[in-house]
């Protein structure tokens, strides 16, 4: 009985760790990946976005890997699906 209580005292710090890494990190991980994921799958023509690196535009042509995004008049680029960053809900042309 006291092996179990001393296996105790001296495992419940590791324990405590645990519990602490899975609500500090792994948890709001997982939950800002589905949110990625739902952003990434709610693509649709016609949509203002900004890309990882910075880039303003309106989504003119879209799969299931590439997105083809108007930059300027006269002007499209191809970025990976995955590349977006978010939705831009007051856009602004830089027309």
């Amino acid at each position: 009985m006291e092996d179990i209580l001393q296996v105790l005292q001296t495992s419940w710090p590791i324990l405590l760790m645990v519990v602490i890494f899975y609500f500090l990190l792994w948890r709001p991980q997982k939950k800002q990946q589905k949110e990625r994921a739902n952003l990434l799958g709610s693509l649709k023509k016609g949509q203002k976005i900004v890309t990882i690196g910075g880039i303003y535009g309106e989504i003119v042509e879209l799969d299931d890997e590439k997105v083809k995004v108007q930059v300027s008049e006269k002007v499209e680029l191809t970025f990976a699906r995955s590349a977006r960053r978010y939705e831009m809900t007051s856009f602004t042309s830089l027309r």
